[in-house]
Parts: structure tokens; sequence; C-alpha cells
């Protein structure tokens, strides 16, 4: 396939007198070396997942200590801290799923992992909920786990907008303290506790797979650019970097500069799909923030080494209504085989993306 020169651009540019078009705009920039015009044409998807395979994954879920493979279960989301001193994190390498997102506006970020398969790892250290966070446990259909959380969050929880396990409240001992690590550093489950204390509050545990309207392809896909590095300009210590191995069909992170690694395997953590959706981010009562979920935006869907811009679309009710991405022609954009993290970024979050595997380092926001 031939290239063209690479170029610098922010939003919509040409490259050798082609337009790469459907680029994200406020606070985007891209090293850009567009496709060929034939390679730009639908993916096939595959049949939606069954039996014992993650809807987010579409992979087989790790098979247990006799070697059985089992189904996967109601997904569970647990918040997860982003301080740096809680690193690395346990579970949040083994997660299908994590949303990070900012709870203080150009501050601190956090983590919501979501898990449908088992495993006896430790999950933690885990944080207090944000109400922001609520609508995305339950568009993705997950029991939400928490330690505690925001007055408008607990509001809400308290009144049973949705099924929730709370650390205050430790139900059927959901939540452990570890020993030699401060408060409230030292907070932790399993998934075996999670889904105990779930079925003994009556909560549904059973997977329904039409809640969650995701599918899955190999290869190619309908991309507007090479996607090799992604850096995301989260504020500080919580810049991320996602660089695509091939080998591997795979990004891997960073954050701070550091490889992010899981702790209960002492690898580091990877995604098949990295989303980038960008919204309003307001703060309230000066340490909150008040992160838009519902409605619709701009995103940008990164998985086999490219970029597929689109939109992301949430109604806002009922409250469980699904998270959504779509591309330029409407369609759902399917996911890369592997775990899913999405990024979501402030409208004037600066994004690099670099085709090559290098990029400059990001400066602060002007």
């Amino acid at each position: 396939m031939s290239k063209a020169p690479v170029i610098a651009f922010v939003g919509a540019a040409l490259v050798s007198g082609a337009a790469l078009s459907a680029i994200p705009g406020r606070g985007f920039s891209v090293v850009g070396i567009p496709l060929d015009s034939e390679a730009e044409t639908a993916p096939e998807v595959s049949a939606e997942p069954e039996g014992s395979t993650s809807p987010f994954t579409g992979l087989p879920c790790p098979a247990d200590a006799e070697g059985a493979i089992p189904e996967p279960h109601r997904p569970v989301a647990i918040m997860l801290a982003g301080d740096d001193q809680v690193r690395p994190l346990s579970g949040a390498g083994r997660a299908d799923l994590v949303v990070e997102m900012p709870v203080v506006a150009y501050g601190i970020n956090r983590f919501m992992a979501v898990f449908t398969c088992g495993g006896e790892f430790e999950i933690g250290s885990i944080r207090s909920s944000r109400d922001d966070y609520i609508p995305l446990a339950a568009a993705l259909d997950a029991i939400y786990g928490h330690w505690g959380g925001s007055y408008l969050a607990l509001t809400q929880l308290n009144k049973g907008v949705w099924d929730n396990v709370d650390a205050l409240r430790n139900p059927f001992g959901a939540y452990y303290r570890k020993s030699g690590i401060p408060a409230p550093d030292n907070g932790f489950t399993t998934l075996a506790r999670m889904r105990s204390a779930a079925e003994q509050l009556k909560y549904r545990t059973t997977l329904e797979r039409d809640r969650l309207p995701y599918t899955h392809t190999e290869g190619a896909s309908p991309s507007s650019y090479d996607a090799m590095m992604i850096a995301i300009g989260y504020f500080g210590p919580y810049r991320v970097e996602w660089r695509y191995d091939a080998e591997r069909d795979r990004y891997l992170r960073w954050r701070g500069g550091r490889e992010e690694i899981e702790h209960t395997t002492n690898e580091q953590v990877s995604a098949g799909t990295i989303i980038v959706m960008r919204t309003q981010v307001a703060q309230r009562y000066g340490q909150y923030n008040d992160v838009r979920i519902n409605g619709s935006g701009e995103v940008t869907v990164y998985r086999n080494g490219s970029a597929i811009a689109g939109t992301w679309e949430k109604a806002e009710t009922p409250l469980e209504a699904p998270l959504i991405f779509r591309d330029a022609q409407g369609q759902v954009i399917p996911f890369a085989r592997g775990p899913v993290w999405i990024e979501v970024v402030q409208t004037d979050t600066e994004v690099t993306v670099s085709p090559a595997g290098e990029t400059e380092a990001l400066g602060p926001r002007p």
C-alpha cells in the first residue's frame, strides 16, 4: 500500500492533497497516514458471542482449576482507585472492560472495572461511587460495587435505582480490608464474594446478552487512519499512552510514563479495543465532577492498529439504556477480541495519535 508523507495536523487536515475525513475535532491531533480507499470496506461482523464467551471481549472465559470453561455471569462493576500510591492495581488488568474517567476536573481519575468471567483473584483498592458512574454501570447491566460514595451517588443508590453492593454496609461479607496497607487503600473484594452477596440480596446474577449490543470481528475494519500509539492528555500523573503490539494484536498501557502492571499476574495491562469518548465535564461543589454520560458525542474507537471515528449515544431513560458506539454510517462499531478500555475525556483533552508508535510529549493546555 502506498502511503503519503507524514505530517502533523489538528482536527480536519489534508495529507498529500487528500482529506483525512471523520477526525474528532476539538483537542485532537494526529501524525497522520491515510489508508488507501480500497481498504475502507465494511468488516464482516461475526455472530453475537454465545455460550462461554464474554459479551465484552468476545473471548471464552478462562478455564477453572479443573480445566472447565465456565459460563459468564451478569457483569459486576467495581470502582477502583487511580491514585499513584495504590499501583499496581489488582483486577484492572483482568477485567473484561474498564471505564476510566476524571472524578475531579483536570485532576484525579478513577476506574470502573467490569467482569463477566470468574477467577479467584483479589480486586482493589476499592473506591467510592460517583453519580456519573451509575448510568454507566446500568448501561453495562452490571451489579455496581463501591466503597461508599458522594452524597449525590448515595442518594440515588440508597433509593434502589440500581443493583449495588456498598462496602459501607458490607452485606454478607462482600468486602475485606488487607492488613499492612493504610486506609483507605486497603479495601478489597473477590468476584466470588461479590456474587455471593448479590445472590443473597436477591439480585439477578445471570447474563442477559440482549442487554449488551456489542459485536466482534477479526482483522481489518473501516478505518480513518493508522493508530499505533495513542497518548491521552489526562492531568499530570494520569496521562495515558496505549502502544500497539502487532504480534499480539493488543494495545499495551502506560500511565504517568510507567508501564501499567496488573498486580495479580505481574503482567502489563493490555486491551484489544480502546474507546476515547468525548463529553462535557464541569466542576460541582468544588470537589466533584459532573460528567455528561447521557446523550451523544464524538468517539474514536481504536482497534487492530487503526482508528474508527464516530459517535457515542446513550438515552437518559431508562437508566439501563445501553451505551452504543456508531461509525459515520450509523453502524455499530465492532470491538476487536480482547479487553475493552473506555477512556472518557473532556472535550478539550488533547489526544495525540501516531501511526508509527512514536508521538511528541503532550504539553499543558493553552
